[in-house]
């Protein structure tokens, strides 16, 4: 009796175990896209991830190697990574606004929040972007020249034009399907 009430309720937990696996992989979406970063030496820090919603995109970060401190967070206009960095343009601007969200007149549709990181280096966190998609119509990331993700030495003031006064490029990856 012991025994088939055991395997009764084995069986019972592995059904239940096997829908809700189910369950969630029928509930996550697949990144359209992502960007792995890498420092000037090659250091790993990371990725982006970018997944395609009906009003939007889903950006999700997952870093980690970061100096801890308040970091600018931005998407740039040009899908290449060289040693410093610079290959990857300006932010992504696409609708000629001024740089910054205190700025009447912005702002790039590349403009990030910063990002704050603790002293472990690493950080997570989510942001949705309704104004961008991945490869349809206007504000592609997947466009003829690409765009990448950058993250800058210094924190955003949210209000300097052209990039906020975020200083050195230490992080860049390029935007990939």
């Amino acid at each position: 009796m012991k025994k088939l009430h055991l395997k009764s309720l084995f069986a019972v937990g592995c059904t239940l175990a096997l829908l809700t696996a189910a369950g969630n992989a029928a509930g996550q979406e697949k990144a359209g896209a992502v960007a792995t970063l890498t420092g000037t030496e090659g250091k790993g820090f990371g990725t982006v991830s970018f997944t395609e919603g009906p009003h939007g995109l889903l950006l999700e970060a997952d870093l980690e190697n970061l100096p801890p401190g308040t970091l600018a967070f931005h998407l740039h206009a040009t899908g290449a990574c060289s040693p410093d960095f610079k290959a990857a343009g300006g932010h992504l601007n696409p609708t000629n606004k001024k740089h910054g969200v205190l700025v009447a007149e912005g702002p790039h549709l590349g403009d990030m929040p910063n990002i704050h990181v603790p002293p472990s280096g690493k950080v997570q966190f989510e942001l949705f972007l309704p104004d961008l998609n991945l490869d349809k119509g206007e504000n592609q990331l997947l466009d003829q020249d690409g765009t990448s993700v950058i993250i800058h030495k210094q924190p955003d003031d949210y209000k300097t034009d052209p990039a906020g006064g975020a200083g050195d490029r230490i992080a860049c990856g390029v935007v990939k399907k």
